[in-house]
Order: structure tokens, then C-alpha cells, then sequence
């Protein structure tokens, strides 16, 4: 018997389905030096979007589109959404980038950073900052690790490309034990349960929705759950340079932005409904095991300031860097500015800080 669907947080609510194309691969491929060479967009934020105009948005498991369409938010876009792909792992995201299938993307901190890395030119239009921690680490059924300390000489489950990855850096960087101690084993997040099941690997960073079906399945053959403080801090809207720098396309970027915020407090203040309709109705799990999930979630915060974003993807990129996964360069470059008040001018106070 395998665990149940993935179970998601609220942070998930956006950023969540089955990952791709491996992230190690990704970082890899060539530059692509014509995105990354437009110029990004400068001048003021255009604030009127024209008839006709159109975007594909990303809805991982949905959820994005029944959100807005629960909450009625849907009914004032002032444009066309042309399609809502299920599509939300980093890599993943880069890749429908690249061909044009996907305007806006909502993903953790580091997905620009590869993409900056890899040639691509986006920028986060968006921030939600996480203050919980979204993943703890389980180990593998039988293994002897107790504590993150314990985590040298033994096989973590490593995707470069994602959330995941930075969460295992951070918290190997705050044990004090080097990359080089341990046996990095490159999957992408969506194989890391059944690597777990298998014994592929000795550990790894699962989101907190996933724990409970698969300690259900697998505490009793001593699989264990290992926390930690590692919080991966950003939920962002991102899009490509060449989307931003279409004046029809950056309005109507600009017009989903609060959109985006307001569905993410909706969600947030109407766990009940999102529990009947999204949970149950769509991804089959009992109410006992939904409201376990709701329990967990992380309160949205919109902050007006982008400044505690920037200084993280800062000392982030310096984490990966360390590690020789990409090259140093300041994470200033991964944000569009213009667009910096636009969630927190959505919500109300107590979503801001």
C-alpha cells in the first residue's frame, strides 16, 4: 500500500504538483543569453490592461483556480486567463517558461535563483513570507539517524532545483556538517517518498502534510521523524522578463497580484470551505485528515517591504554558492520593485506583518 495524495499546507496551496524535469539536469543546460539579455522593464508600472489581453497562471492541483473561483475573486479580473496548468515545481516552471506555456508561476525562493543561474531573465512580482517551518525530515524505515547531527555519513534525498534542497543545506549548515560529509543523493521532491520506501535514501525533507500518512505507513518499521527550526521563508509570484517587459502582460501581472493575496487570506479564513470543497472534494482525503492540514498552516503575510525577501535570497544564493551549485551574484537582480506594494496594499493590517 502506498501513502495517500500529497497532502498540502496552505503554502502548498499555490506551489504544489508532481515535479519534473530533474533539477541537477536543469542546472546544467546551456544559457539562455536571449532572456537573460532583455532588458528589464524600468519605467513606471503600467496600471491599464487592454481588452484582449491574456495570461496562463499556474494552479498546482488546482487549487489556485478553485480558490479564486470559491472566493468569487475570479470575477474581477480585468483580463483573460487563457489556462491554469498544473505546473509548479521549480524546475518545472522554468521549463514552461522557456516555451512560452506560462506567464505567472508561484514557487519558494529558489527556483530564480536557478533560473538567474541558467541564463533565464524573471523576476518575483510577489512575496509571502513563511514564518513556520513547512518540512520536517523523515528517515528511512530502519535507519539509526535521531537528530540532524546524526545526518553525516548518510544518504540525504537532495533536489537542487527546489525548496527541498535549500531546506537540507540550511539545516546541515546549521549542524556544521559539510556537503562533503554526507552522500547527496539528486531526485526531485516528488520522488523522495518512494525513495524513502525503498531505501534509496537514509533521509528527507517531506512537507508536513506529507509526514502524518507516511509515518502512519511506516513508524511501526522505524521510520522517523527528525525537526527542525529551517523555515524556507519566501512564497513568491514570479514571471519571465519578456512577459514584464509586454506593457498589456506587466498590467494585468499587476492587476493579479492583490488577486493572488486576497485568495491566499481567503483561503486562510475559510478553512471549513476549503476543506469541503478542495480537500475532500478534490483530493479525496477524509475531513479528520484535511482539518490536520489546515491545522498546520502557515497565517499569510504580505509584507510591504521587500527588503527581509531580498536579504534572503542573498543569503541564500551565498549558501548555494558555497556549495558550488551556482555562482555568487546579488539577489537585487531577482526582483521587479515596481510591483513591491502591491500585496500588502490588498490585505488588511494583520496580514502585512
Amino acid at each position: 500500500m502506498t501513502p495517500g495524495p500529497a497532502l498540502l499546507t496552505r503554502r502548498r496551496f499555490l506551489h504544489t504538483a508532481a515535479a519534473g524535469a530533474a533539477a541537477l539536469g536543469l542546472a546544467a543546460c546551456a544559457k539562455d543569453t536571449g532572456s537573460a539579455g532583455a532588458a528589464p522593464a524600468t519605467g513606471p508600472l503600467p496600471t491599464s490592461v487592454p481588452p484582449g489581453t491574456k495570461l496562463a497562471i499556474a494552479s498546482g492541483l488546482g487549487a489556485q483556480q478553485l480558490a479564486l473561483e470559491l472566493s468569487g475573486l475570479d470575477r474581477g479580473l480585468p483580463f483573460t486567463v487563457t489556462s491554469w496548468p498544473n505546473i509548479s515545481a521549480g524546475p518545472d516552471v522554468i521549463n514552461a517558461f522557456r516555451a512560452k506555456a506560462l506567464d505567472v508561476g508561484n514557487n519558494a525562493g529558489i527556483p530564480p535563483i536557478q533560473a538567474h543561474y541558467q541564463g533565464f531573465g524573471a523576476k518575483i512580482v510577489a512575496v509571502d513570507l513563511t514564518r513556520k517551518p513547512t518540512y520536517l525530515f523523515a528517515t528511512r524505515p530502519g535507519s539509526d539517524i535521531r537528530t540532524v547531527d546524526d545526518f553525516a555519513g548518510h544518504k540525504p534525498a537532495f533536489s537542487q532545483g527546489q525548496a527541498q534542497g535549500v531546506v537540507l543545506l540550511r539545516a546541515l549548515a546549521e549542524a556544521g556538517i559539510a556537503t562533503k560529509d554526507v552522500k547527496l543523493v539528486p531526485l526531485t521532491s516528488n520522488q523522495f517518498l518512494t525513495a524513502l520506501q525503498a531505501r534509496q535514501v537514509d533521509v528527507a525533507p517531506l512537507y508536513l502534510s506529507q509526514a502524518p500518512p507516511y509515518f502512519d505507513q511506516y513508524g511501526r518499521d522505524g521510520a522517523r521523524q527528525i525537526d527542525t527550526d529551517v523555515v524556507d521563508l519566501l512564497n513568491i509570484l514570479w514571471a519571465p522578463t519578456s512577459v514584464l517587459a509586454d506593457d498589456a502582460k506587466a498590467a494585468a501581472v499587476a492587476a493579479f497580484v492583490p488577486v493572488w493575496a486576497k485568495g491566499l487570506v481567503w483561503v486562510y479564513e475559510h478553512p471549513d470551505e476549503w476543506i469541503e470543497k478542495f480537500y475532500v472534494g478534490t483530493q479525496n482525503l477524509d475531513a479528520a485528515a484535511a482539518r490536520k492540514i489546515v491545522a498546520l498552516s502557515n497565517k499569510p503575510l504580505l509584507p510591504p517591504s521587500w527588503d527581509e525577501a531580498v536579504a534572503w535570497e542573498q543569503e541564500t544564493v551565498g549558501l548555494l554558492a558555497k556549495g558550488g551549485y551556482v555562482r555568487s551574484f546579488d539577489a537585487e537582480a531577482l526582483f521587479d520593485r515596481r510591483f513591491e506594494s502591491l500585496a500588502a496594499g490588498a490585505v488588511p493590517a494583520g496580514y502585512r506583518s
